[in-house]
């Protein structure tokens, strides 16, 4: 550790340098990584096998503009702060280290002013963010009003239409870019994956000949298996690159009589009578507010008797606010809002809708992104080729950040079963219990 001058100290003397304002500011915190600083100071153990390296003064203005997570991802992704002892692909051993032992604390008046002045006022005025990053939620106002047609479709564009290749290096074969649910242990994210969507095919009791709705159909995987399985499927994204992407699949598999996908808003589906309806990771985008009007229009495709399964990140309890931090909301899902699984079923409910039952699947979260973070390694030089090393920093980043928050149950994943309920209140005759394996 350095030996820190006094803070308070206004000479020019008690001018502190980078990693003695780290130190400040982590309240004389063990460090649990070694921190070294473009004006040459450090701090933390010599023999650390994680370290953070900041090199440049945009760095410090990145920080000094934006304290906290946006900050620090601003730095990252613009390669001004760089890791050691981690791959940029899979950051979760610098991130978990940071999590569990570094804690920041807003230092006594005297003594900001003093690390102001140390740092300089010229890193105070704001910058130009990184290209990566989606304007902030006041500005995207001329994309349209918060979740209309319009403004979503540019918000899944920003996440969705990177590359088709860059997401088949990272999601593998199966392309599902939404939790696996893991048999045992052992499984591959491919057998994980194809488990979850046999869970799925199961709890909405499909059957050959039967019709299914998927929205949010990302690369159509849901719409393929239940295809392979005798089910006419349709399923619609606002992803252009995704649905011809999933449709050449399904045109590959000799699909096409049973499977389409369409590159439309899910509002826009004009089908009704629906025998089930599976709702795969689009609740997040969707809005808080809107999820009346969205179940309200998903029983209106359905036939009495018919099931819903949606399956969604969710947060532990049903009382904190709905938007994403600032790394999320910037860099990853624009306008991308959660809330509790009681809330989801609440609305549900409400529109009379039966909720049947509810799991959570927060731990296979965290295997899921375990195992995209070691295709994104493995893959990383034909990554960094396809879309460049900031937006490949940025889904590491992301990936391994979100493994934490499912381990530390930050969020978590349910999925919620529901059937519409004939005018008579009856369910067309479902067994008693669960009919599905677990």
């Amino acid at each position: 550790m350095t030996t820190i001058k006094d803070p308070q100290d206004t000479t020019d003397h008690g001018r502190l340098t980078l990693a003695e304002i780290l130190e400040i500011l982590a309240a004389g915190e063990e460090m649990p990584l070694k921190f070294t600083a473009y004006d040459g100071s450090s701090t933390g153990p010599d023999d650390a096998e994680l370290g953070l390296d900041l090199r440049t003064p945009r760095g410090t203005t990145y920080l000094a503009t934006a304290p906290g997570e946006l900050g620090l991802a601003r730095a990252y992704v613009s390669g001004d702060v760089e890791p050691r002892g981690v791959h940029p692909g899979d950051p979760y051993d610098l991130l978990r280290a940071l999590a569990e032992k570094l804690h920041f604390k807003r230092p006594p008046a005297r003594v900001l002013a003093n690390i102001v002045r140390s740092i300089g006022f010229e890193h105070l005025m704001p910058i130009a963010p990184p290209p990566q990053e989606a304007l902030p939620r006041w500005r995207r106002i001329a994309e349209g009003m918060r979740h209309s047609k319009s403004r979503d479709a540019e918000a899944i564009a920003h996440h969705y239409d990177v590359s088709n290749a860059f997401y088949e290096w990272v999601l593998g074969p199966s392309m599902t870019y939404t939790c696996a649910c893991y048999p045992h242990d052992g499984a591959t994210l491919e057998e994980a994956q194809d488990n979850k969507y046999r869970l799925v095919f199961e709890k909405l009791r499909l059957q050959p000949g039967d019709r299914l709705l998927d929205v949010g159909c990302g690369w159509g995987s849901m719409v393929r298996y239940a295809a392979r399985h005798g089910v006419k499927a349709i399923g619609v994204t606002l992803s252009r690159q995704q649905a011809e992407w999933a449709q050449n699949a399904i045109a590959e598999e000799g699909l096409s009589d049973l499977a389409e996908v369409r590159h439309s808003d899910y509002r826009d589906v004009r089908e009704s009578g629906f025998d089930a309806v599976s709702s795969i990771g689009l609740t997040e985008h969707i809005g808080v507010a809107n999820y009346p009007a969205y179940f309200r229009f998903l029983k209106s495709k359905m036939r009495p008797g018919a099931l819903l399964l949606n399956h969604s990140i969710t947060r532990p309890g049903n009382r904190a606010g709905a938007g994403a931090g600032g790394f999320i909301d910037r860099y990853v899902f624009p306008d991308g809002e959660l809330t509790g699984s009681g809330r989801i079923i609440t609305e549900a409910q409400d529109v009379g809708l039966e909720v049947m039952h509810e799991e959570n699947l927060r731990n296979h979260y965290a295997k899921t992104l375990r195992d995209w973070c070691g295709n994104l390694v493995e893959h990383w030089d034909e990554a960094v080729d396809e879309v460049g090393v900031g937006t490949a920093k940025v889904w590491g980043l992301y990936m391994a950040g979100s493994r934490l928050g499912f381990e530390t149950n930050v969020v978590q994943l349910h999925q919620i079963l529901a059937v519409k309920l004939d005018q008579r209140g009856s369910d067309g005759g479902l067994p008693l219990r669960p009919w599905w394996t677990a």
